[in-house]
């Protein structure tokens, strides 16, 4: 191990994300990892990681953090004012701190999720071949604590000679693309066209397993109880309440709520950046 980072703050909740641990769902094991995997791979291309390499992911409050060794960084994902010794650093872009520098990431303005990769990548001790901290099952590292160290690993590659990778912002009011779900049978006519025609909200009781939307109520066509059956990341759910929890990172392999609709591939990192009180739409188009 190389590179001592010590967290001085650890954030709202920050921790060691990779691209997760596919191929357990049959053992109830989450793939987990970045919730927005776009951003996670993009900061670690920045700072010449191989993408699967772990490093942090930063929610809504990010933390402070001392290189006590200096290192080569890069910040993806939400919009957010980031420091080193007191001076703005951009974002999407390879940044050196000095040794004995000082990391500081503020609230994000747009977004949810921040990630930080470090050259050599975050190390931490691998459960069944992920570094991924998943808060359902609880492998993985704990969430940063303060006064924690963490090391980071060799880097592989060079820095790629690039300024600032062309990334916009979180959309204000994502537009999320849909397919029709295995149970939207289960729903009336016209559920599936409401929840492509309403504006939802993002309710403040989500988090990485899913996020809970508050809207119109999606009335079933039938009451009798769905068995428990295999559940992908992008899946919408939708509880006897009638409002819908689209299944994100952390969400567990099987669920007994029908499935109306499932969000694209390509929409999926959109979905890991929805922050509680944004309103959001759904298309079938």
């Amino acid at each position: 191990m190389s590179g001592a980072i010590e967290v001085i703050k650890p954030g709202a909740l920050t921790t060691v994300q990779d691209l997760g641990r596919p191929g357990f769902a049959e053992l109830g094991i989450p793939r987990s990892g970045a919730a927005d995997r776009g951003s996670l791979t993009l900061a670690n291309r920045l700072v010449g990681n191989d993408e699967r390499v772990a490093a942090l992911e930063c929610t809504l409050i990010g933390p402070s953090l001392l290189f006590h060794e200096g290192g080569v960084i890069a910040i993806t994902g939400a919009e957010v004012q980031a420091q080193v010794d007191g001076a703005e650093v951009p974002l999407n872009s390879a940044v050196t701190v000095p040794a004995g520098g000082v990391l500081e990431l503020a609230t994000a303005s747009a977004g949810l999720r921040t990630y930080v990769a470090v050259r050599g990548g975050i190390e931490a001790q691998p459960m069944m071949g992920s570094m991924s901290s998943d808060l359902l099952s609880g492998l993985g590292p704990a969430p940063l604590r303060a006064g924690e160290l963490l090391g980071s690993g060799e880097a592989t590659a060079a820095v790629p000679p690039i300024g600032v990778a062309p990334v916009a912002a979180p959309a204000p009011e994502p537009l999320l693309h849909v397919i029709e779900g295995p149970r939207a049978d289960w729903f009336t006519a016209d559920a599936l066209e409401l929840l492509t025609s309403s504006s939802w909200e993002v309710s403040s009781d989500s988090n990485r397993s899913g996020v809970r939307l508050k809207g119109p109520k999606l009335q079933r066509a039938r009451s009798d109880q769905l068995l428990s059956e295999g559940m992908v990341d992008g899946a919408i759910q939708v509880p006897e309440s009638g409002q819908p929890i689209i299944l994100l990172a952390d969400h567990p392999t099987t669920g007994g709520y029908p499935v109306i609709a499932v969000i694209v591939s390509a929409d999926l990192d959109a979905a890991g950046q929805l922050r509680p009180g944004q309103q959001l739409r759904f298309s079938s188009s």
